[in-house]
């Protein structure tokens, strides 16, 4: 290389010991057990971790039912558990009272921390009390654990399985997702916030864009600055229904100072007071935390680049019934859409600035009326639940509590409750309800025969005050908007671009190493041995060879795990394989349980089981007795939840396309990208992930009975298909299924595997 300088930098690229990687790859590798030497972990990766925390909530009993029955006494590390109640807290009967005494109990002789009913939202506890910690990686059980990414920590959800060997061992399997960075420039308008961006974000890129991702935010200074701490939290929440496992965001100067903040007020908190924090916020151990402040690698590789540009975004509402339907506020507030029911409540929307923020839209309303707080519009519920005591506390010395109830709201516990479709105030049938919330799929709610949507708790105070969707009137569009500004990249026009010599290298550098990836997997494909020259899977005792049986079609994108098994059973403990089997796929389709057979193949589109952790969408489908599920593609929770309950997977995209081409009249489709969504979503079973909702618009029969036949050979990684009687017959080659998993399935799930393993141990 002519230029010395140039050949300098190049050569100290090529011989640098260290790989560059992404925030979140350096997270995992702090938590990562079993390394080899030099090793960088980078996406793909399998890796044991431990988790800094790990937090369990109502379903704390059934987690300590699997940890007892694998055969373990002790929870390992005392140190790493954190156990709340807060999904069904206004369920007083004693059922519930029980489970929750077990928990408290079982936790008290762990020795590990527990807060009890009322205190607050497991998310919410886990941010404010600094167990979920910048630059570590935290678990819970629930799959709102991306919200810990809103303070730098990575989180991302397990099932319960996972958190009883966690419990166990405290350790833990985790692939490294492909990461997405999304870049956000310009600053937020007044009159916009969090929760306008992340509904925004599902909204416009709805095409599967992160589903399964890792995501990272970034954006200049100026551009991070306009977002607080609280809003970080509303976005992180929800990249849950964005489609992603975890959203995080970088330790910043915004960070540093709520840290500083919290510190000091820890310091100065009452002996007495609710709060841990004195042990868990405290300047020596910022003064640490920033000394050794860790950040993405410049040059680190990230699978996709997505830009927002905040100045251009406006408030914006999602649904009704899906959180891929994102409409700028002002496009619904001219439809004079009445409202039923309104909630300012959950973890994503429901801290004292939120609580804030609706009490001034009342506060403002009131300089019209003598000085009077308006009331409600009649016939009209507001119910409101703050994210945990302490910051209901924070809103009662600061007026703004009172001033929701003089308006008419009514109060509810610290809690999930609405949310998740639990305890009062739940949309009946034909309802309407607007939610400050993270979650409006069918059903969700209360009845599947209403509507819900999402907004600001700005917006759903302004909507209860005014009887219909409509905002407080805060936001003025900036003279000349034509629209968001956003896509893929970095939101940086070429020719505005500022790229020093050494960025320009290691561009070309990773263009090169694309390049020789890409010639390698050539080589390695065309050397793939065929099944004729004898590749077959091996297939261990007691796992079947072949699964055989009739198709019955469920025609839905993003079948979600509250279509799957209804949130309301899903914290009885004592709801037998009967009752599991009857209200299997019932959010779905009620007339699943007498159109689906035992030893039939369910067959269902793509991002099948996105939504919740919840282990029993697995479960529920093994009561049915189908042995085996095949979706275009599913969500990640589910596969995980499927192979620790075992119940069979299998990916096949040419399958779904056949059927909906045959029954439903739909054209054969190139990708789940060209898939639209029905018309005002009337049909929609959506759920978090953005996959887009393909219920065809000829569609007759929400789950139909095909009389084809379908025939799994495990040892051949393949499907046979006879599509029907007189029909044409085809094979499709899948993945395979390792004999490690074989083995957990054969095993009858995770937990007798771990069980045998302790058994054989000892």
């Amino acid at each position: 290389m002519e230029d010395p300088s140039s050949a300098a930098i190049l050569s100290s690229l090529k011989t640098s010991s260290s790989v560059p990687q992404t925030l979140t790859e350096k997270i995992v590798q702090q938590h990562s057990l079993g390394l080899p030497k030099d090793k960088f972990v980078k996406s793909g990766d399998y890796v044991t971790l431990s988790p800094y925390r790990c937090m369990t909530h109502d379903n704390s009993w059934p987690v300590a039912t699997k940890f007892l029955s694998i055969g373990a006494d002790k929870i390992n590390d005392k140190n790493q558990i954190v156990m709340t109640l807060d999904h069904d807290v206004q369920n007083k009967t004693e059922p519930n009272l029980k489970k929750y005494r077990l928990i408290e109990e079982f936790a008290k002789k762990q020795g590990v921390v527990f807060y009890p009913a009322g205190r607050g939202i497991g998310h919410q506890i886990m941010v404010e009390e600094g167990y979920a910690w910048p630059g570590t990686l935290a678990v819970a059980s629930d799959s709102h654990s991306n919200m810990y990414g809103g303070v730098g920590c990575l989180g991302t959800p397990v099932v319960r399985t996972d958190a009883a060997s966690i419990w166990a061992t405290s350790k833990t399997w985790w692939q490294i997702p492909p990461i997405c960075k999304v870049t956000f420039t310009g600053t937020l308008p007044h009159g916009v916030t969090g929760k306008d961006v992340i509904v925004a974000l599902c909204g416009l890129f709805g095409n599967d864009e992160v589903l399964n991702h890792a995501i990272e935010f970034t954006g200049s200074e100026e551009s991070m600055k306009s977002l607080a701490i609280d809003d970080r939290l509303a976005i992180a929440n929800m990249t849950t229904e964005w489609g992603a496992l975890t959203g995080l965001f970088p330790i910043d100067e915004t960070l540093q100072r709520w840290l500083r903040y919290k510190a000091t007020e820890a310091a100065l908190c009452n002996e007495s007071s609710e709060s841990k924090t004195r042990s868990q916020f405290n300047h020596k151990r910022l003064d640490d935390l920033f000394a050794n402040q860790i950040s993405a690698d410049r040059g680190a590789p990230y699978s996709k680049y997505l830009y927002l540009d905040l100045t251009t975004l406006s408030p914006y509402v999602s649904g009704p019934n899906s959180v891929k339907i994102a409409t700028p506020l002002h496009n619904l507030a001219s439809q004079n859409i009445k409202i039923d029911k309104a909630y300012l409540v959950s973890c994503t929307n429901s801290r004292a600035s939120d609580l804030a923020a609706a009490a001034n839209v009342f506060r403002d309303a009131a300089r019209n009326n003598g000085g009077n707080t308006p009331r409600i519009a009649d016939g009209v519920n507001f119910y409101i639940a703050a994210a945990s005591s302490l910051e209901q506390a924070a809103a009662e010395a600061s007026g703004d509590w009172e001033i929701l109830l003089e308006a008419g709201a009514q109060p509810l516990p610290a809690g999930c409750g609405p949310c998740i479709g639990l305890g009062t105030g739940l949309l009946e049938p034909g309802e309407v309800g607007i939610s400050a919330s993270n979650r409006n799929f069918k059903g969700r709610m209360g009845s599947t025969e209403a509507k819900a949507y999402l907004a600001s708790p700005e917006v759903v105070a302004a909507s209860a005050l005014r009887g219909k969707i409509a905002g407080p009137g805060r936001y003025e569009q900036p003279q000349g908007w034509s629209g968001v500004i956003r896509g893929e990249g970095d939101g940086v026009k070429e020719e505005e671009r500022m790229i020093t010599r050494e960025e320009a290298l290691e561009k070309v550098i990773s263009q090169l190493d694309d390049m020789i990836m890409l010639g390698e997997q050539e080589v390695r494909g065309s050397e793939d041995v065929t099944e004729e020259n004898g590749s077959m899977t091996e297939v261990l005792p007691g796992f079947p060879e072949r699964v055989e049986g009739e198709i019955v079609f469920c025609d839905a994108d993003n079948i979600n795990t509250d279509g799957i098994y209804p949130g309301k059973y899903t914290y009885l403990d004592d709801v037998t394989k009967e009752k599991m089997a009857e209200v299997c796929m019932s959010n779905y389709d009620k007339t699943f349980t007498s159109t689906a057979r035992e030893g039939d193949i369910l067959v269902a589109g793509f991002n099948f089981g996105c939504g919740s952790s919840r282990e029993q969408a697995a479960t529920a489908i093994l009561a049915k007795r189908i042995p085996l599920v095949i979706a275009g593609s599913f969500g990640n929770i589910f596969s995980r939840n499927s192979i620790n309950n075992a119940l069979m997977g299998v990916e096949v995209p040419r399958l779904v396309h056949r059927l909906r081409e045959t029954f439903s009249g739909a054209k054969p489709i190139g990708s789940q990208q060209d898939i639209t969504e029905p018309s005002q979503n009337r049909q929609s079973l959506d759920s978090p992930p953005p996959a887009t909702q393909a219920v065809p618009p000829q569609e007759k029969l929400l789950t139909r009975r095909t009389g084809w036949k379908l025939v799994w050979d495990v040892r051949r990684s393949r499907v046979d298909v006879q599509e029907g009687e007189n029909g044409p017959k085809w094979s499709q080659k899948v993945g395979e299924l390792p004999p490690n998993v074989q083995e957990i399935i054969a095993r009858g799930g995770l937990e007798k595997w771990v069980k045998k393993q302790i058994e054989s141990s000892t």
